[in-house]
């Protein structure tokens, strides 16, 4: 595993230079009229010039080229045709309860690298409003070769569940190993390199971008702690590629610019607008040590709120190992029927509510109101067990992104990955009738 220098805070001013050329930042302004070392100053904003100071997003990049030294974007033919990022109407809806099988890694002998191996499960919004999300799955299996990838439509938190992601982003390098996420802003450059087969989850929202949660009468800690984040240190290539291939995400679709240098040039950088990776086993648990089962918003990493307060665009839930106490109470989640539409993933382990079925490299999504909980033998075991102080989901690490949307599933997603499991809802098949006077 690489050795990579991080900074520690969530939303922090930070200022990075590379060791190799101290001063590389101005002091005192961000754009002198000759800057150290011969760089170039160029601002990446990731929010409104006039957004209110406390949501206020910007970063100074100092490079050895400005990024718009590139030639023309052209359609990017026949890479990622499984990638959406509008147009939901393609599929009738569906509102079945739906779980997916483990979703396929690329073939022996067939090269695919983290952007060919982008397939869209389900989404909702508008890219060109800027309002809406899409969920992803990655299925890839080689390095990107002098290529850069960047989202112009918002930003992406991926989850990895096989192989770890060494990226390298404008801002430094980033390892990301599954059980840890990483986030990468609208914009930000990236390429990845991979040690094998990868497989994971990545969670788009065009609005806004993700935040901590509000704590409230939790108080000053809890959930994830800002120290945990870590954004990567300033870390430079001057190399000449003659081709070097810039895919951008645009409304949707890909397109491709070439350019005769490596992008990953910002000699140092300074803001707030940055990368950043978050491992998931640092989350502090907060948890019912009464009675009844506490609702999943307790679990909430990150979030995207939308213009209704307390109502997110999309939340990122962890369900992680923790103790369970509750006395005379069902501990499993509650049955339940839901004005958000829920998809969940499984990194590791076996999900508590359904031990069966549910895989690591699945997934399950319920949509708006329609009926989910624990399976028959879940609920058997939990309505009988003996309530005794226990632990939960050790070894285990399942995740939810939550929306206030209404998702649709693509067609790669119903039919062409041939991963959705038609007898899923036959878990709840055998649930008897109770009732008695």
């Amino acid at each position: 595993m690489p050795e990579y220098q991080y900074l520690s805070g969530f939303g922090s001013h930070f200022t990075s230079e590379d060791g190799r050329f101290p001063n590389a930042v101005p002091e005192g302004q961000n754009s002198p009229q000759k800057c150290p070392y011969g760089l170039y100053a160029e601002q990446l904003s990731g929010s409104a010039f006039t957004a209110p100071r406390t949501e206020n997003t910007r970063s100074w990049l100092y490079r050895i080229r400005p990024s718009v030294v590139h030639q023309p974007f052209k359609r990017f033919e026949g890479t990622a045709p499984f990638l959406r990022g509008t147009g939901w109407e393609e599929q009738h809806p569906n509102p079945n309860q739906m779980r997916w099988n483990p979703f396929d890694l690329p073939a022996d002998g067939t090269e695919v690298d983290f952007v060919a191996g982008l397939h869209t499960v389900c989404g909702a919004g508008d890219v060109r409003a800027r309002h809406g999300l899409a969920v992803h799955v990655y299925l890839a299996n080689c390095s990107m070769k002098d290529t850069a990838f960047y989202n112009s439509d918002g930003d992406f938190l991926i989850v990895p569940q096989q192989g770890p992601l060494d990226i390298t982003t404008e801002f430094g390098r980033l390892y990301v190993k599954p059980n840890e996420i990483c986030v990468i802003p609208q914009g930000i450059r990236f390429s990845v390199a991979l040690e094998g087969p990868s497989r994971g989850y990545i969670l788009e929202v065009y609005d806004g971008h993700f935040r901590l949660p509000d704590l409230g009468p939790i108080g000053a800690n809890g959930l994830a702690n800002p120290r945990d984040f870590l954004t990567p240190t300033a870390h430079f290539e001057d190399r000449t590629v003659d081709g070097y291939r810039v895919v951008s995400k645009f409304q949707g679709a890909l397109f491709v610019a070439t350019q005769g240098h490596s992008p990953f040039d910002v000699v140092g950088w300074h803001g707030n607008y940055v990368p950043y990776k978050y491992d998931l086993a640092r989350f502090m648990v907060i948890n019912s040590v009464s009675f009844d089962h506490c609702d999943p918003s307790i679990f909430t990493v990150l979030t995207c709120p939308s213009n209704r307060p307390g109502t997110a665009i999309a939340d990122f839930v962890v369900f992680p190992p923790r103790w369970s106490v509750q006395e005379h109470t069902f501990r499993p989640p509650y049955y339940h029927r839901n004005c958000m539409s829920e998809f969940m993933g499984l990194i590791f382990g076996r999900y508590e509510a359904k031990e069966g079925g549910f895989l690591p490299g699945g997934a399950s999504l319920h949509s708006m109101m329609t009926p989910h909980g624990p399976d028959h033998r879940c609920f058997e075991g939990a309505s009988n067990a003996e309530l005794k102080p226990e632990r939960i989901a050790d070894g285990t690490q399942a995740f939810m992104f939550e929306s206030s949307l209404s998702m649709a599933v693509t067609r790669w997603g119903e039919e062409t990955c041939q991963k959705l499991d038609a007898r899923y809802y036959e878990c709840w098949q055998a649930l008897e009738k109770h009732f008695h006077l």
